[in-house]
């Protein structure tokens, strides 16, 4: 072997490796050549087949080595020449059907090449079968035939090299200047987004016809010049001309008077992050390490968010070492630090944890893929198979709790509204189905032969009812997405009279004044509120409670109906996994929230780190779930879920339960973006519960007349902002973009620079289309959360207009 500038390997296996023959003959008619003839390495595995008397592989298009199967023994040649030319008709006729086959699934081939190889295929094929009919005296055409069989397989592996290492250096060129475009502009929109002069409709219209005008003016050309119309190049040309417009806005209104660092808002460490991760794509050692890499940036990460809220003080108190020895610190900011650092300690944990469900890929041999990635089903022991089957129940059991015991917590679970009931009802009926599922599936093959065909019809109807149930909560939170209670009284809300207890009958004149008094304010108000009863046209009073976190609670709820069916879609045991990703997502939440600050008026922003973070731990749990960039690792028994019977002539249906399997965490981190924006409000409460105990733990937001202590308005201070608030959702997004699109460019420049790389086709390529896939599903996904929390918001502004006209009547 060579070392990596031929091969692409430069390890010492590598470099090292040999193949060793014996034969207690001589395998070669002359002596060997003083130089070794290099040998291609698909060579190898026709020749070592047909030695061990093996079919050749049916997708190798190599040649086999002639000279070994010479028979050196026998004085005729015509022996020796026969042996070889049998070997490479059989290693022909192999290659041809593997010619047929791909030429008639793709049309990449040279059409003239082709039907030049097949008619010397056939030639030779039709001279091989004529002497093997009459072998006598046809050296001559044997040799003959044995070189219209090379010249055949060594043409149709140039074929297919030259089909296959086709790259248009062109396209990629532009594809690569178009992502880097677009991710520039991602960056410069989140950096406008907060200026006063910002406005958003302009922005997307005039693109939008920059692109058109684009498009119209490229078919132009290319129909007066009588050239094909190209559909990626037309989609290109779309593309730039709408982002050339801004860039050159950009470049007008930046002139020359400001830095063009103030371009880069980003912190350093978070940039040097990007970079480092941006350059890391290029080391095929570290793609196939990525899964570990991943964990150390996001741990390296965290520390460094909690170094920060020390630095800026929210970690410890400011003055701590020039407080007197004897003197008491102050409480909240010790508490708060406490809680920041088990904030920090509980996320290294749960990475951790999470690292123990990881898959090896196969450049690494030495490592060992986590037991508890495969289904129950496999497991042989009874007792052990309980065991995980109580814990995967468990984890449901307890992400359904978390939930519930959250949206009690901010007193949403008390609203009648259809999403809250069918949290109430529906989720405990997914958690049944989800488990019951499970409990056939991985005992099906165990199961009585008479029950057998039952197990078989409720393994198709389980899944499918989950999904239904998920389905159905969604559309109702689509539908009713306020989770609120807005409670109507006649008559202004006063404050009620105590009467304090009294014992006995008064002996003395004191007790009299005590007493006497109370009964006669008690018996005003009810003769005052009995009145009141009767006017017909008393004055109405509406109060709305738990508006504070009608968002989280929409987001949260709708994050857990996902969670459900792509549950399914996974192993048995990857419920934990699941557990886990609630988790780190609620202390990374809480984490990030402790350092951004409130802001009551505006703008609102989510800080670099806070988006960085979110996008490593999607990528994180990829890894933890049980996947590689690969596709041999894909989970193909996904497709089956809900299915065992298979799809029919169907394949865009389990084309997307493999993909919504396989980009599982790409979705639900997309989705639960918005939160990054939301739940700093919703940690406002945490103070003001210190200092009183509302009823109920509830948010209020009167409509009618106040009283009372000021409750906090958390996530209703966005709402008096509405402006900020749809800048602050559109600045979210382009960051989230931005990063994600930060990773697919520098996926598509390894790709594209090392193409000649061996490792191309297995390390680069792959993870380039999973870049890409995962991308697309993350965009997806952010849209849909983007679009919920707007569904909401509109939601928000037609319940409090319904309360204003119901007090005005």
């Amino acid at each position: 072997m060579t070392k990596s500038g031929d091969h692409g390997g430069d390890s010492e296996l590598e470099i090292s490796a040999a193949l060793f023959l014996y034969s207690p003959t001589a395998l070669f008619l002359r002596a060997p050549p003083e130089e070794p003839e290099v040998v291609p390495q698909i060579s190898l595995v026709p020749t070592l087949a047909l030695l061990l008397g093996l079919p050749i592989p049916f997708g190798n298009i190599g040649e086999v080595m002639a000279e070994l199967f010479s028979a050196v023994e026998d004085s005729q040649p015509h022996s020796s020449a026969l042996a070889q030319a049998t070997a490479l008709y059989l290693n022909a006729q192999q290659v041809f059907r593997f010619l047929h086959t791909y030429s008639a699934a793709a049309q990449d081939l040279q059409v003239e090449e082709f039907h030049r190889l097949n008619n010397l295929f056939s030639k030779a094929s039709a001279d091989y079968l004529r002497l093997l009919q009459s072998p006598q005296g046809a050296e001559a055409a044997l040799q003959t035939v044995i070189t219209e069989l090379q010249e055949f397989l060594r043409g149709v592996r140039a074929m297919c090299i030259e089909s296959w290492a086709r790259f248009s250096l062109v396209r990629m060129a532009g594809g690569a200047a178009l992502l880097a475009a677009a991710c520039f502009l991602c960056l410069l929109i989140a950096q406008w987004a907060t200026s006063p002069g910002f406005h958003l409709r302009p922005l997307l219209l005039i693109p939008v016809a920059w692109g058109l005008a684009g498009v119209v003016v490229c078919a132009g050309l290319l129909a007066t010049t009588e050239l094909k119309l190209d559909p990626v190049v037309l989609g290109a040309v779309a593309a730039m001309g709408s982002v050339l417009h801004i860039l050159w806005k950009a470049w007008a209104g930046w002139g020359s008077k400001r830095p063009l660092a103030a371009l880069l808002p980003i912190p350093r460490p978070v940039l040097l992050l990007l970079l480092i991760r941006f350059a890391a794509f290029f080391s095929d050692s570290f793609v196939v390490a990525e899964a570990r890499a991943i964990r150390f940036l996001l741990g390296s990460l965290i520390l460094l968010l909690v170094a920060q809220l020390h630095w800026e003080g929210k970690l410890l108190p400011p003055k701590l070492l020039t407080i007197p020895r004897f003197s008491a610190p102050t409480g909240p900011s010790r508490h708060k630090g406490t809680h920041a650092l088990g904030l920090g300690v509980g996320l290294l944990l749960c990475i951790r944890l999470a690292g123990l469900f990881h898959r090896c890929p196969e450049e690494t041999p030495a490592c060992h893929s986590s037991p508890w990635l495969s289904p129950l089903a496999s497991m042989v022991g009874g007792r052990a198979k309980n065991l995980w089957y109580g814990a995967c129940v468990g984890a449901l059991v307890a992400l359904l709790a978390a939930v519930r015991l959250w949206l009690r917590r901010y007193g949403n679970l008390k609203s009648p509204e259809p999403p809250v009931l069918f949290v109430r009802w529906g989720l405990p009926l997914m958690v049944l189905g989800t488990a019951a599922y499970w409990a056939l599936s991985s005992g099906a093959d165990e199961a009585p032969p008479r029950l057998r065909a039952l197990v078989t019809g409720a393994s198709v109807v389980l899944p499918r009812a989950v999904a239904g149930l998920a389905a159905s909560g969604l559309l109702l939170l689509l539908w009713r997405p306020v989770t609120a209670l807005a409670e109507a009284t006649m008559g202004a809300p006063r404050m009620r009279t105590v009467l304090t207890p009294f014992s006995g009958p008064p002996t003395s004149q004191a007790d009299l004044d005590y007493v006497v008094p109370q009964i006669y304010r008690h018996m005003q108000e009810e003769i005052r509120g009995r009145l009141e009863r009767t006017k017909s046209q008393g004055p109405l009073t509406v109060a709305a409670y738990q508006l504070g976190s009608v968002y989280s609670a929409a987001m949260v709820t709708a994050l857990t109906l996902l969670a459900f069916p792509l549950l399914l879609l996974h192993a048995e045991r990857i419920s934990l996994v699941f557990l886990l990703l609630f988790l780190q997502s609620f202390l990374l939440l809480h984490l990030l929230a402790a350092g951004i600050p409130i802001t009551t008026s505006g703008p609102f922003t989510v800080p670099w780190q806070a988006v960085s973070a979110w996008a490593l731990m999607a990528t994180q749990t990829f890894y933890s779930t049980g996947h590689q960039p690969v596709f041999p690792t894909i989970h193909w028994h996904a497709a089956f879920v809900g299915f065992p019977e298979g799809h029919g002539s169907s394949t865009w249906l389990p084309a997307l339960l493999v993909g919504a399997n396989t980009f599982a965490s790409h979705l639900l981190f997309a989705v639960g973006c918005p939160l990054l924006l939301l739940w700093p409000f919703l940690c406002e409460s945490q103070g003001s519960q210190k200092r009183r105990q509302p009823h109920g733990n509830e948010a209020e937001a009167r409509v009618g007349p106040e009283e009372g202590e000021e409750e906090p308005l958390m996530e209703m201070r966005l709402r008096d902002a509405p402006h900020h608030f749809n800048v602050a959702l559109l600045q979210l997004g382009l960051k989230y973009l931005f990063v994600l699109g930060i990773q697919i460019l520098a996926c598509a420049l390894a790709a594209s620079i090392l193409r000649r790389h061996l490792m191309v086709w297995k390390v680069f390529a792959p993870k380039f289309i999973f870049e890409a896939m995962g991308f697309i599903v993350s965009s997806v996904g952010l849209f849909l959360g983007l679009a919920l929390v707007m569904r909401v918001d509109g939601a928000v502004s037609s319940w409090l207009q319904q309360l204003v006209l119901a007090q005005q009547r």
